[in-house]
């Protein structure tokens, strides 16, 4: 049974920080493409980011960003311990949303992050 748990939303101030992880389980981690999704208050989902992971045949361990975020999120993953984490800079109200974990046809549960003064 696949697991997603996401944690380290939060509130915080424009121009601040925040670091999401999420640790999988249930399925081989290393295998698969992780991706950030978010849904802002009364919108649609909305793709963040992806990591591809570091078998696929095209692009091992490649990074993609939707371009509103490019410059200002990192994602990241360690096959290790299951994990894929996005680092959050320079966080504007627009970046507010739930921010959920996906993969292998599976979601979390999501976290929410809230940008605001």
């Amino acid at each position: 049974q696949v697991q997603l748990v996401e944690s380290g939303g939060g509130l915080v101030q424009p121009g601040g920080s925040l670091r999401l992880s999420c640790v999988a389980s249930g399925f081989t981690f290393r295998s698969y493409t992780m991706r950030w999704v978010r849904q802002a208050p009364g919108k649609g989902l909305e793709w963040v980011a992806d990591i591809k992971n570091y078998d696929d045949q095209t692009w091992p361990g490649s990074t993609f960003y939707r371009d509103s975020v490019k410059g200002r999120f990192t994602i990241s993953r360690d096959d290790a311990k299951s994990t894929v984490s996005l680092q959050m800079n320079n966080l504007n109200p627009d970046d507010t949303a739930v921010y959920y974990c996906h993969t292998a046809n599976s979601w979390g549960q999501g976290t929410q992050v809230t940008v605001s003064s």
